[in-house]
């Protein structure tokens, strides 16, 4: 018997994950699956309201279930990463990281940007990357699958906007995706 009352999917840079808890409202059971493993299992609580933290990805990030009764039998569920609401987590990642997503040799590819520390990710890896000034800015340099791609950062010309990232694979400037966690 399934008892599934709540799935987010988190973007991190490893990758997106997939959470999944369960909750038995009358044997006080839950259970968390995080990417289709069972990570926390509790057969039997007296208490039905409460928080199950756990680890996300591989680096691990803090990761938090909040059970709170509603009315009467009904309840809330709400996952927080890094001590924050899931909504201001992404939020705030978009301003951290940049996200591209596209097909390389048939292979759908993932590369993120971590822009306060300039690691590049690719399909939950992390990348060798070799960093140059150019005229304009700087460029990241790194390989996949023996194709040649950078990471170009300028100076948008605003102060608001601060600097622009743009991803070049064999020349060709890829547009950034928009991940939406829920």
């Amino acid at each position: 018997m399934n008892d599934i009352v709540a799935v987010w999917d988190v973007a991190l840079s490893d990758g997106v994950h997939k959470v999944e808890f369960e909750h038995g409202t009358t044997s006080g059971k839950r259970v968390v699956v995080v990417d289709g493993k069972e990570i926390i299992r509790k057969n039997w609580m007296f208490k039905l309201v409460g928080r199950e933290v756990f680890n996300i990805g591989k680096a691990k990030v803090k990761a938090a279930i909040n059970i709170d009764a509603v009315s009467g039998f009904a309840y809330e569920y709400t996952l927080e990463v890094n001590g924050k609401s899931l909504k201001k987590f992404t939020e705030q990642r978009s301003k951290t990281a940049k996200v591209w997503s596209l097909v390389i040799d048939g292979v759908d590819t993932r590369i993120v940007l971590e822009k306060d520390t300039m690691d590049v990710w690719c399909n939950g890896e992390t990348l060798q990357t070799a960093g140059e000034f150019v005229d304009d800015g700087t460029e990241t340099h790194f390989e996949i699958r023996d194709h040649d791609c950078f990471i170009k950062a300028v100076s948008s010309g605003k102060r608001r906007d601060g600097i622009v990232h743009a991803l070049f694979v064999d020349g060709n400037e890829i547009p950034e995706t928009h991940e939406e966690s829920g």
